[in-house]
C-alpha cells in the first residue's frame, strides 16, 4: 500500500504541473472554453446542464467506430457488466489512443472493480489529453481519499474547484478534508 500512496503522490504532482502549463488560453476560444467560462459563474441549477454539454463535447471522438465502442462500454457499465465494459473500452483506447473520454470511461470501470492502479494510469492519460477533465480529477480525488492520502486528495479537489467551482460535492469534500487537518501546515 505504501508503494501505491507514493505512486499516487507522483501522479498527482505531475498532474498539477501539467494542468498549470496546459490549460488553453482563451485566445482561440472554443465552445468548450465558453462552457467552462459559464461554469465559473453558473448557479446550482445550471451547473448540471453545462456539465452535460461538456460531457457531450468530450464524448465526440470524430469516429463512428470509436463512438460505438464508448457507447457499448458505458452501456455495459450501466448494466453492471464491468468485465465487458473494460473489454469494450480497452478496444476503444487501442483504436483511438488520443481520445481522452475512452481512457476516462475505462478508468471509471477499473475503479468500480477496485483496480486502482490501472484506474490511476488511465486517469493520468485522460488528464494528459484533457487537463480540464474534472470528472477524471474527481475519480483521482476519490482514489486518493480511499487510499488514505487526504492531503493530495484535498489538492486535487482544490484544482477541481478552480475549473468547476460549483461541482457537486467538491466544496463539501474540501471543507471535510480541511476540517480533518489535511493540507494544514503546522
Amino acid at each position: 500500500m505504501a508503494f501505491v500512496v507514493e505512486f499516487l503522490k507522483h501522479v498527482v504532482a505531475a498532474f498539477m504541473l501539467w494542468v498549470m502549463i496546459s490549460v488553453p488560453s482563451l485566445a482561440g476560444e472554443t465552445k468548450l472554453d465558453r462552457l467552462f467560462d459559464q461554469l465559473k459563474t453558473a448557479d446550482q441549477e445550471a451547473i448540471g446542464a453545462i456539465e452535460q454539454e461538456i460531457l457531450a463535447e468530450w464524448s465526440k471522438s470524430g469516429s463512428p467506430a470509436a463512438d460505438l465502442l464508448l457507447r457499448r462500454g458505458r452501456d455495459a457499465m450501466n448494466a453492471g457488466d464491468l468485465d465487458t465494459a473494460i473489454a469494450h473500452l480497452t478496444a476503444l483506447t487501442d483504436y483511438a489512443p488520443d481520445f481522452a473520454e475512452g481512457w476516462n470511461a475505462r478508468a471509471t470501470a477499473y475503479y468500480q472493480v477496485g483496480r486502482f492502479g490501472p484506474a490511476i494510469s488511465d486517469i493520468a492519460r485522460t488528464l494528459q489529453l484533457n487537463p480540464r477533465h474534472f470528472g477524471a480529477m474527481s475519480g483521482l480525488a476519490l482514489i486518493l481519499e480511499e487510499t488514505g492520502d487526504s492531503e493530495m486528495a484535498l489538492r486535487v479537489y482544490r484544482q477541481i474547484a478552480l475549473i468547476n467551482p460549483g461541482r457537486a460535492n467538491v466544496k463539501e469534500a474540501i471543507a471535510r478534508l480541511e476540517a480533518s487537518g489535511s493540507g494544514i501546515d503546522l
